[in-house]
């Protein structure tokens, strides 16, 4: 077998190192893929799959794609969940000897990309890292590209629901993690079918107390655990360290940009699980995965980058602490009176660049000439900025204003280093400003201007010589030289050196021409390197002031945010929310944020909400579909949420005590993949709720039961309401019911703080309208077949379902009175023995197969065995 050219021996030396990578190997102006690598690109890629001479009979397989543009190559690769290694040329190939130099300079795999074409301006893009161990977990997400990392510790028996909780709340890219999430297959199951990310299995000897705190001091001085508040050996410490070992391994330089750590408490936000963030459609909607639709939508008036992530992680991430909530509130409420000011503030902000972002491109040395350039364009916005947000005494937009550093030195750095039309990539030169350094002007004279000098050296060595022949030429041969025709040999200086012989002519070179020739051949290639060279000075020069501009990035997005919610509370008519630590969450003309702007040009109806823990904790509300029930509850829901995050509400008046948690079950969806009925589904979030709601939470429930027999459904949605209203023994917090088992509404005379509430309908005739409107007292009828007609269902189907509906109706037993269950009656019963005979034709029934008439019929038989026992 022949053996491999030297050129494929250190592809094959190169990727044996990084096998499950789609190596990017530089050739030239390509990087270049072979063999497997090459198949798989070419396909997902589109790309032409050709052949290469390798030392072997058989060609290698493959493709490749121009240096110059391969990030949106790469991008897709990362999109599909690839990782690639790109390996550079380490040397000039022009002046290699032999094989040159080739080694990995970046690993990019999907929670590492920090190029601005890879990523998304108004989200984060986290990598998490997960270490459990003796039933604690370090959770620690960070995003490379701003720099930052938020840690915590979870503990107790619900471990796993926690983690996918905060799994949920950052949504990563990417997940690190030891052995031992293997044990928890919900986790790993979430992480699965419902993010769908990149995972990394990291070996157990990587987690050693000795290395972890080593990184860990190499990161953030000897003081780690003063520096980022995580005590050394805690779980938390051990998931920070190893993400950045792995960080190092993977981007080779520039992870010193991560200094920012937030060490968090679970306590210190609202929890939301994964089932309410969809339900209320927070940040994407459940059919589309769309941002049109959610709330995000609704309030991101932000005008930067870091405005836009900063909004979408308080949406994701709601306070529960008074004071802090008050802080923002404050904060909205003065941009709110003042519209002057906040007009100002927001046009000064669109200049704002993703400085954020910019910063981590520059510590790496990826940053190009044009963004630099827009660093110094922010620096301009930075003192009217403070000057406008400085004219406010709030505690929140004073905070800012310190925060926000204007960065004179750093402007003035850039504006007298970097040419204003500065090209968005180094190579393309004239990136260096006249007049920064007097060689760059003295090399681009040259570069321009070469053959004015040889015009005017020419004409000097005229003038010096008298000799009216001579001038100056050039060949590849002897590069420039100094031509004397024969007949004014005799007058050539002492200094002209004799380089070849002509038949009429004599041709000459001076010291003054080969310096000459020098400054022109090599003043392209001089130019080039020096530009390069001070640039990577000034990327150096500003990288050291990064607590600096990271801290301005910080309040720019703080201020951004704040603007941005005013400004939506002023074009939206919302008003600013009180909150406490009470019980009450009392809402007057409540309004659904989305919905309402949906809905441009129609009127939506406002509502009112009372809800506390004691003689209003449970509204069960009832109506027909299409009503408004779910809109009515999930708008409750949002004002609560939106006042917590520090936003005014789309309502009249509100006044919320915090809630620590919101739970929701709405709607029916199977989950076939995990082998899961709609009921199996519906009862699981339920059980999720009863087991997880405090007396601060807000829960609601929509249509639970529905996914069984009715007789079962009604008795589990009973069940279920006794224990959340019961505040002795369940949990007997604030909850909105919505159900179309109008049995459920004797429970206001049975159970303490339960009321019933329904929707409002007008009825003419055959024809009902809603009027969106909530009151006292439950529904008289469910208007099913009135609701089928408004769907579209033809009339001759109506008519007939009617004719059934009277047939079903004056069939049952006691037809002239309303047929109810009366659950009171149930202890009597369990009083007497129960004849055999009615037991075991119970046991012989399917349930589930019975028909409304022929289960009344059944009922009414067993009733009659029961009587004749």
């Amino acid at each position: 077998m022949a053996a491999l050219s030297p050129m494929m021996q250190q592809y094959f030396e190169i990727k044996n190192q990084h096998p499950d990578k789609i190596l990017f190997f530089r050739l030239g102006d390509f990087y270049e893929m072979f063999y497997d690598d090459a198949v798989l690109a070419s396909k997902e890629l589109e790309l032409t799959l050709t052949g290469r001479d390798c030392g072997q009979a058989e060609r290698a397989p493959m493709c490749g794609v121009p240096f110059h543009s391969y990030e949106s190559y790469v991008a897709r690769l990362i999109a599909k969940g690839y990782k690639v290694a790109i390996c550079e040329q380490m040397e000039d190939p022009a002046l290699a000897k032999g094989l040159v130099k080739r080694d990995i300079v970046r690993v990019v795999t999907p929670g590492t990309v920090i190029e601005s074409s890879m990523l998304q301006d108004d989200k984060n893009n986290y990598i998490a890292s997960i270490y459990i161990k003796d039933g604690c977990a370090g959770v620690c997400f960070a995003d490379v590209s701003t720099g930052t990392a938020h840690t915590t510790c979870l503990t107790g028996e619900r471990l796993g629901a926690e983690i996918i909780s905060e799994l949920c709340r950052f949504a990563p890219r990417e997940i690190l993690f030891n052995s031992e999430i293997l044990n928890y297959k919900d986790v790993t199951h979430y992480i699965k079918q419902q993010l769908a990310c990149a995972v990394e299995l990291m070996e157990d000897d990587r987690y050693q107390s000795e290395e972890c705190t080593h990184e860990m001091q190499l990161q953030f001085g000897e003081d780690c655990e003063k520096n980022t508040g995580l005590k050394c050996g805690s779980p938390a410490f051990y998931a920070l360290a190893v993400l950045l070992s792995y960080l190092k391994e993977t981007q080779k330089k520039g992870v010193e940009r991560l200094k920012t750590v937030h060490n968090y408490a679970e306590a210190q936000y609202m929890q939301l699980s994964p089932v309410t963030r969809a339900n209320l459609e927070l940040t994407e909607t459940m059919r589309g995965r769309e941002k049109r639709g959610t709330l995000l939508w609704v309030l991101d008036k932000t005008q930067t980058a870091m405005g836009k992530r900063l909004l979408r992680n308080w949406i994701e991430q709601p306070l529960v602490n008074v004071n802090a909530i008050d802080d923002r509130l404050d904060g909205v409420e003065e941009l709110f009176g003042d519209s002057v000011t906040r007009a100002e503030i927001i046009a000064a902000l669109a200049p704002i660049f993703d400085i954020e972002r910019l910063m981590t491109r520059t510590v790496y040395g990826s940053a190009s000439p044009r963004e630099i350039y827009s660093l110094a364009v922010t620096c301009q916005q930075l003192p009217q900025l403070r000057q406008l947000a400085g004219s406010f005494h709030g505690a929140e937009l004073v905070g800012i204003v310190a925060d926000i550093d204007e960065l004179a030195d750093i402007k003035e750095m850039i504006l007298s280093a970097i040419d204003e039309n500065a090209p968005a990539s180094l190579k393309d030169g004239g990136v260096i400003k006249p007049g920064y350094n007097s060689e760059v002007d003295e090399l681009r004279d040259i570069v321009h201007g070469g053959k004015g000098y040889l015009t005017t050296l020419e004409a000097k060595l005229k003038e010096e010589t008298g000799i009216r022949t001579l001038k100056i030429g050039y060949n590849r041969v002897f590069g420039y030289y100094i031509e004397v025709s024969k007949s004014f040999t005799d007058q050539v200086p002492q200094n002209f050196v004799r380089k070849q012989t002509l038949a009429n002519a004599e041709r000459y070179i001076t010291e003054d021409l080969k310096q000459l020739e020098n400054k022109i051949l090599g003043a392209n290639e001089r130019l080039a390197v020096l530009e390069r060279q001070l640039f990577e000075d000034l990327l150096h020069s500003i990288s050291e002031q990064l607590p600096r501009i990271q801290r301005t990035a910080s309040g720019v997005a703080r201020l951004d945010v704040l603007a941005a919610l005013a400004e939506v509370a002023v074009k939206n008519n919302y008003v600013k929310p009180q909150v406490d630590e009470g019980d009450e969450l009392e809402i007057v003309e409540g309004r659904h944020p989305v919905i309402e702007q949906m809905l441009r040009g129609a009127l939506f109806v406002p509502n009112d909400t009372m809800l506390n823990c004691g003689d209003d904790r449970m509204l069960i509300i009832t109506g027909p579909n299409m009503a408004g029930k779910s809109t009515y509850m999930r708008q409750t829901a949002l004002i609560a949420l939106m006042a917590q995050i520090g936003s005014f509400v789309p309502a009249k008046s509100c006044r919320t005590g915090v809630v620590d948690a919101i739970f929701t079950r709405v709607g029916a969806s199977d989950d076939l993949a995990a082998g899961q009925s709609t009921f199996m589904v519906e009862m699981t979030e339920v059980a999720e709720i009863l087991q997880y709601a405090t007396r601060k939470s807000l829960v609601i429930l929509d249509e639970i039961g529905r996914g069984t027999s009715t007789f079962d459904g009604m008795s589990i949605a009973r069940a279920v309401v006794e224990h959340i209203a019961d505040r002795e023994t369940g949990i007997g917090c604030k909850t909105l019911f919505a159900t179309h088992y109008h049995e459920l509404t004797d429970l206001e005379n049975s159970l303490d703080g339960v009321k019933n509430y329904n929707i409002a309908v007008k009825k003419r005739g055959d024809d009902i309208t809603f009027l969106r409107r909530i009151v006292r007292g439950p529904a008289d009828d469910s208007y099913g077949i009135e609701v089928a007609k408004l769907a579209g269902l033809p009339d001759e189907v109506t008519s007939r379902a009617k004719e059934v509906l009277k047939v079903l109706e004056a069939s049952a037993p006691n037809a002239d009175r309303v047929t109810q269950l009366n659950f009171d009656n149930f202890e009597k019963f369990a009083e007497k023995p129960v004849p055999s005979a009615l037991v075991e034709r119970l046991e012989a029934v399917d349930v589930e197969t019975l028909t409304p008439l022929e289960a009344l019929n059944f009922l009414y038989e067993l009733k009659k065995t029961l009587a004749e026992g």
